[in-house]
């Protein structure tokens, strides 16, 4: 049973899901400290109040609602969505598509007549049985035109 248990543990994906979640909690510190030191602030001066509303309430019928903490956790949520955005989920996803290779166009492929096997349209010999291609009916007409060049071209 504990053998079992420890070969879950020990696979590669669970111990990677738990590095990022590590590394996820302490990002989330550094861009929660980001946001609440610079940016919260940021929005006080453009608005021209403090930047920070949790003590914002209001009453009805002799009932205090704090809207403030609402406000703020909305606020922080906003601010923390569109720095790890900017910051993290463009740059990584330009890094990857310069590094993506370069995918080919799908080359037209046809039956072989003798073997059935699929081979590219233009062949003009198959790669499986090695019959010669050219000439045959039921396929294209570029490996008829090529098969009809002259040598020297």
């Amino acid at each position: 049973m504990f053998k079992g248990f420890r070969a879950f543990l020990l696979r590669g994906n669970v111990v990677d899901l738990a590095v990022g979640i590590v590394i996820g909690a302490a990002f989330t510190a550094v861009v929660t400290g980001f946001v609440t030191a610079f940016l919260t602030p940021l929005i006080g001066v453009a608005t021209g109040a403090v930047g920070d509303f949790s003590k914002e309430t209001f009453t009805v019928a002799d009932t205090t609602f704090p809207y403030g903490a609402f406000v703020n956790a909305l606020v922080s949520f906003v601010l923390v969505a569109a720095v790890i955005y900017f910051a993290v989920v463009l740059p990584v996803a330009r890094l990857q598509s310069r590094f993506e290779p370069i995918k080919d166009e799908p080359v037209a492929k046809t039956d072989c007549p003798e073997c059935l096997s699929l081979i590219p349209a233009a062949a003009t010999r198959c790669a499986y049985c090695t019959a010669e291609l050219t000439g045959r009916t039921g396929l294209p007409a570029q490996a008829a035109a090529h098969a009809a060049a002259p040598a020297g071209h």
